[in-house]
């Protein structure tokens, strides 16, 4: 029982708690709206005390700060809104509306992209205690609105039962799934208030449907509405009634699903309206009848037109009859084929009679000459037949009032103007005449005539036109006339042309032109003309012969031009160009030079001829190889213009122009008229002033020999591009030799000649040209010597090729002087000065010695000498030269030895005393380049005096040829020499030779005497020959010295000779 209570008490808890809990509800999201649009979001509140109003407040977060609330607008509190949703809460573009005590929608009338965020209700407590929910939310999106909706302002008149069409754009670029709805609307303009009349609508589920006064025309198939391309929906009416006026316009929505499942319009649109009007059809008609006047003269145009005024005019069917004074005239049906009458069947065969359909309202009846039994009363009946509902057929008719037409007899009225292109022509132009004739209403015939200027002449028939434009022409000018001479036109029925082509003197006088009119009467087969007027006209032609004015004149602008320019000749022809009296042009030339200076006796050659044809033909005389004269002439054919480009030297002369007028008759042939021959003309061909400039800068220039100098020669400016240049070296001695020599010579092609003083100096191998640039040359000496120092400049000479491709000089020009000096060697040649005194023994041997301390280069080679001067007293005093040297006295030194620069032994500056053998005394040795020595062994008293070296320096100039440099000498050696007694044993002992004849050789003498006996008596054989020894020694100079020498090493080669030479 207990258990039973406690459940019953659970339950009633339950019960109340369920009762009392609040919840708050608000329209599911996400709610997908476009920028601009009207935006609802519904708010409801449940579970509160019975009998209390529900407040509600809206606010909304920001998805960049979705913590922090901006309140929009409450139920309760007035100024609730924050800043940035005061102003459109106070406007009501932000409101909200009750719809009961616990539901309420916020309403934004104008969304925009600001508003995107999190949207939240809430509701205040009513109940004093808190259970349940209060507020809830709802995410809205806002998008751009991409709709748009377009179609053609235009305004269209229409009548009942027409057919219409119009197009309208929608497209919209929504990234969302959305869905289009288009209708066709219509605005009654009488009831402006009264909302659009729906004609056919495409539905957001591609539904078509239709208002309802068009359901059923819809069904029917008047009605459409099609879907033409992704973006065009086109509206067809057929049979448009009157209900239909108004204005029309396309409107169109973007639909959304939201999230409950409920589609919403975001947007709609409507496109520019098209004003519609209808016209009701009425079936009356009426007839007018039209004609510009009414009173007519026979032989005139007679035009009546036939209009029916009514609507839809070419969807019936019409017939119209043409009625003269009760006669039927034609009849057009609907088909509009005319029925002539049988009165006029004979006129509109002949052309006389028009009957045609010239519009679906208008019917043309045209006469083309009115007769005088045409006047009468002119009617048109038209009938309209209709189809009845039941099918059969019905006629209404109609005919317009009597038109009355009066014509007049006919009566000429015609006048004539004789007009001419020229009252005075020259002879060979054409001469025409135009006669015309105003006012005529019946067909013309004419005839011209000429006499002479006084009309002492009778008239003269030249030709004559007939009525029916056939032409005749009289005898005498029938044969010209053949030949196209005179032409007779009728341009119009009342125009008439003579024209006289190639006109002589004796068409010279009055022209006449006589007109007649002509009427036609009767009917056929039975026609007669009668001539109802006649006029006549005068003109005098007067022909002026071209002999009288045919002059020829030649000129020219540039009497003297240069190589290359060019000139213009012309030639002017008086009177102008006739091609009946054409003009033949020759231009002559005679070339400068000629030894006839007078053009009488002068050859003048023709060039080219300008042919009476209009042809060119070339002469015998060519300018410019024919190939840079060009000829032309003026349209007129009153200017021949001779053309010379590039002139050269053939080109000059003089110039001549000749013409000859020619006649051409009527039966082709030509007859020449007169010859006139223009003014001389000289044209003069000078060569080009020249602009050569070569680089005038003087200039000094020091070299050492065996260098190698570099000479420029520059061109600083020249004539033209295509100059060419020959270079001519020049070399002046400084000697002050007379005339500069020539060293080379560089053609313009680049040929190298050398000049006689090359050959004469031997510079062939040396002297080098260069062209750096087309404007720098370069003469370059190798291995200078000395002999090359003078000064050195180049001669320029300036070539052109003249239009005819010869080369000529057109200027030359030398450059500035370049002083060379090319310099030896500075001589540094330095010998040992210092003096000493040599006391020997008798016997012994002396040693001098020379030592060259300094050089002038390194590869100098010596000629080295010795010197001995004998004196009674070797205390006296040596005459000394200026320089501190030993006097050079031939008559009292004497060459002691001599070794040439080319290591050779008595090749030096002198001659030795003693002879080269094997009992010289004399040894020669060089320790070093710089260090030699002699030696003479055996001294004796006569060896006794003043000693010196005398030292030559060579070098090898650039042509491999030895000169001497310099020459010294060194100090002097006094030399004494001590005598001794002399003995048996010192003469045996101190003699070599003898010593080795008396104790060494009888001993192998005998030893080779003994051999040849045993050698005799052993071997039986006789001999007769004898064995002969030799006494004597290899001598000193004979003995080829021991060289030490390097073909790469320049320096001399060290010689040692010594006594230990002797075998």
């Amino acid at each position: 029982m207990a258990t039973g209570a406690l459940v019953l008490l659970a339950c009633a808890l339950l019960a109340g708690v369920a009762v009392a809990q609040r919840v708050v509800t608000v329209e599911s999201g996400p709610l997908i709206r476009t920028e601009g649009s009207h935006v609802t979001i519904w708010c409801n509140v449940t579970g509160y005390k019975d009998g209390v109003e529900q407040d509600f407040e809206w606010s909304m977060y920001l998805a960049a700060a979705q913590d922090r609330e901006i309140r929009i607008v409450s139920t309760a509190q007035p100024n609730y809104a924050y800043t940035v949703y005061a102003q459109r809460v106070n406007s009501k573009e932000i409101f909200v509306e009750r719809l009961s005590r616990d539901s309420a929608v916020l309403h934004i009338t104008k969304v925009q992209a600001g508003d995107q965020g999190l949207f939240e209700c809430y509701t205040p407590n009513t109940d004093g205690r808190y259970l349940g929910s209060y507020s809830a939310r709802t995410n809205v999106t806002v998008i751009a609105d991409s709709l748009t909706v377009t179609a053609p302002v235009q305004t269209l008149s229409k009548v009942e039962g027409d057919t219409l069409q119009l197009t309208c754009e929608v497209s919209r670029t929504t990234m969302q799934h959305t869905h289009l709805s288009v209708g066709w609307y219509l605005r009654s303009p009488e009831e402006a208030t009264a909302p659009p009349q729906e004609l056919v609508t495409l539905s957001r589920d591609f539904v078509l449907r239709s208002g309802g006064p068009y359901r059923q025309r819809m069904a029917a198939g008047d009605l459409r509405l099609d879907k033409t391309s992704a973006t065009s929906y086109r509206l067809t009416i057929h049979k448009l009634q009157p209900m239909d006026q108004g204005l029309l316009y396309c409107q169109a929505a973007e639909w959304i699903q939201d999230a409950d499942g409920s589609w919403f319009a975001m947007t709609r649109k409507q496109s520019d309206k098209t004003q519609l009007r209808i016209q009701p059809t009425d079936r009356d008609f009426s007839i007018q009848v039209n004609t510009e006047r009414r009173s007519f003269t026979a032989g005139e145009p007679l035009e009546l037109r036939c209009t029916i005024e009514a609507q839809n005019v070419p969807e019936r069917f019409f017939s119209v009859s043409w009625v003269f004074s009760s006669s039927p005239v034609a009849v057009v049906g609907p088909s509009a084929v005319p029925v002539l009458g049988p009165d006029y069947v004979a006129r509109e065969a002949a052309g006389h009679i028009t009957v045609r359909k010239e519009s679906p309202n208008v019917h043309l009846l045209k006469l083309q000459h009115l007769r005088p039994d045409d006047a009468g009363k002119y009617i048109c009946r038209v009938t309209e037949r209709e189809k009845t509902p039941t099918g059969d057929f019905i006629d209404r008719s109609k005919r317009s009032r009597n038109v009355q037409i009066t014509v007049l007899p006919l009566k000429s009225n015609i006048t004539i103007a004789l007009s001419l292109n020229s009252s005075e022509v020259l002879e060979g132009d054409a001469v025409q005449l135009t006669c015309s004739v105003q006012s005529t209403t019946g067909p013309l015939s004419v005839v011209w005539h000429r006499t002479d200027k006084q009309g002492n002449v009778p008239p003269e028939e030249l030709a004559s036109v007939d009525r029916d434009g056939t032409v005749w022409h009289s005898p005498a000018y029938r044969e010209r006339s053949s030949y196209g001479e005179i032409r007779v036109e009728k341009m119009r029925a009342d125009t008439f042309l003579l024209s006289l082509y190639n006109a002589l003197p004796g068409d010279e006088g009055q022209y006449l032109c006589v007109a007649t009119e002509w009427f036609q009467t009767g009917t056929e087969p039975e026609l007669t003309w009668e001539k109802i007027g006649e006029k006549t006209a005068t003109k005098t032609v007067t022909v002026k012969t071209v002999e009288s004015s045919f002059s020829v004149s030649a000129s020219s602008r540039t009497p003297s031009v240069t190589f290359g320019d060019s000139f213009d000749l012309l030639c002017l022809v008086k009177p102008r160009h006739n091609p009946r009296v054409p003009t033949s042009v020759t231009w002559r030339f005679m070339p400068a030079g000629s030894q006839a200076e007078d053009e009488e006796q002068g050859e003048f050659k023709d060039l080219v001829t300008f042919t009476r044809e209009g042809t060119l033909q070339w002469g015998e005389q060519l300018l410019g190889l024919g190939t840079r004269t060009t000829v032309d002439r003026s349209h007129s054919n009153t200017n021949f213009r001779l053309s010379v480009t590039r002139a050269g030297r053939r080109e000059a002369g003089k110039y001549q122009c000749s013409a000859i007028l020619w006649r051409r008759n009527y039966d082709n042939s030509w007859s020449r008229v007169a010859n006139r021959t223009s003014n001389l003309l000289g044209i003069s061909v000078l060569q080009p002033e020249s602009k050569l400039r070569v680089q005038k800068t003087n200039q000094s220039q020091v070299y050492p020999e065996d260098s190698r100098v570099r000479i420029n020669c520059t061109i600083a400016s020249q004539t033209s591009h295509d100059s060419q240049h020959a270079v001519l070296w020049y070399v002046r001695r400084a000697t002050g030799s007379e005339a500069d020599e020539l060293l080379l010579r560089i053609e313009r092609s680049g040929a190298f000649e050398y000049g006689a003083y090359a050959d004469e100096e031997r510079l062939r191998r040396r002297v080098q040209a260069e062209r750096l640039s087309p404007r720098s040359y370069v003469l370059t000496l190798n291995r200078a010597e000395s002999s090359d120092s003078g000064t050195y400049y180049c001669l320029v000479e300036e070539w052109l090729s003249d239009p005819d491709g010869a080369w000529y000089r057109l200027s030359r020009e030398a450059s500035g002087l370049t002083q060379v000096l090319v310099r030896q060697p500075e001589v540094r040649l330095q010998v040992e000065e210092l003096e000493s005194n040599v006391t020997v023994e008798e016997s012994d041997s002396i040693r001098l010695g020379c030592s060259i301390p300094s050089q002038s280069s390194r590869d100098s080679r010596f000629s080295v000498s010795w010197y001995v001067e004998h004196s009674q007293d070797v205390d006296v005093d040596v005459d000394e030269d200026e320089d501190g040297q030993p006097a050079e006295d031939e008559g009292k030194r004497e060459c002691v030895f001599s070794i040439g620069h080319d290591a050779v032994f008595g090749n030096g500056n002198c001659s030795p005393r003693e002879e080269a053998g094997p009992t010289s005394r004399l040894q020669f040795e060089r320790m070093a380049s710089d260090q030699y020595s002699l030696t003479i062994q055996g001294a004796r008293p006569t060896d006794a005096g003043r000693y010196y070296c005398h030292v030559e320096e060579w070098l090898l100039n650039p042509r491999n040829a030895w000169y001497r440099l310099a020459t010294n000498n060194s100090g002097f050696t006094i030399v004494n020499v001590l005598q001794q007694v002399s003995t048996m044993h010192m003469v045996v002992c101190s003699n070599e030779s003898l010593f080795y004849f008396v104790f060494f050789y009888p001993f192998p003498i005998f030893g080779i005497l003994l051999i040849a006996l045993l050698l005799v008596r052993y071997k039986g054989r006789s001999s007769s020959k004898s064995q002969e020894g030799k006494n004597g020694a290899p001598l000193l100079w004979i003995k080829e010295p021991h060289l030490s020498y390097s073909p790469t090493c320049l320096d001399p080669p060290a010689l040692s000779l010594h006594p230990g030479s002797v075998d």
